[in-house]
């Protein structure tokens, strides 16, 4: 029975970090048949305020290449000032602008701590600007970690994992940029404003502002109903 057990926990472990789910490749080369997308959601990195990150640089090429290629017709990056100054989401459409993609294409969620909220915020971005057709574009770990979150709520959104094989591909430069424009005034480290498990809360999603028609069930709107937004933002 003990070794039942331990099978089974590793079992769910593997499987909440999507050690199961399908490659990069091939599900991101199944969704590519549905494009062009109205708009892709990238969630962001941390900034230091010198040289972005491999993951941000990744990240913000990949979601170039599928510009380019004319897979997605507009982008939203996605994050706040969480453990540097420095807004994620605006350092990302600083470098994103500075590679080449329109400014008009470019859009920004400036709310979201935790994975599952640069879905679920940027989301509403999406809404709020009439796109429909809405992939996730990052790195395949953080894209399998956010599978079962997508599919719970029913979001409509077609995940877009980087293929390192094709990102390979492309010429991966890194221009400066002047980061001054993203700084958050009066900020204040996530480490100091929460404590470890409500950070760990937070990425499982229990910290995000719900709008109540995004909630599609009874048993939803009843567990998260004290956190549906009364006055919408968006």
């Amino acid at each position: 029975m003990p070794k039942y057990l331990s099978f089974f926990s590793l079992t769910l472990i593997l499987s909440s970090c999507g050690l199961f789910a399908p490659s990069a490749a091939k599900t991101t080369n199944k969704n590519l048949a549905f494009a062009p997308y109205d708009v892709i959601i990238v969630p962001g990195v941390p900034f230091g305020g010198e040289h972005w990150s491999e993951t941000m640089m990744q990240r913000v090429h990949w979601s170039k290449y599928l510009y380019d290629k004319g897979f997605t017709k507009n982008i939203i990056y996605s994050g706040s000032a969480v453990y540097s100054h420095y807004e994620e989401a605006q350092t990302m459409a600083i470098y994103a602008e500075t590679l080449g993609i329109p400014k008009e294409n470019i859009f920004t969620d400036p709310r979201a701590e935790h994975s599952t909220e640069n879905v679920y915020y940027s989301y509403r971005v999406a809404v709020k600007n009439g796109f429909k057709k809405i992939g996730l574009a990052t790195d395949p770990f953080q894209t399998n970690s956010l599978r079962s979150f997508i599919k719970k709520f029913e979001f409509p959104v077609e995940l877009l994992p980087i293929v390192y094989d094709t990102l390979n591909t492309v010429e991966m430069i890194s221009p400066k940029i002047d980061g001054n424009a993203a700084i958050r005034e009066n900020f204040v480290s996530i480490k100091e404003r929460e404590s470890f498990f409500k950070r760990l809360k937070g990425t499982m999603g229990q910290n995000i502002r719900w709008q109540e028609e995004d909630l599609k069930t009874k048993r939803l709107r009843k567990k998260y109903g004290n956190r549906i937004e009364s006055n919408p933002t968006d």
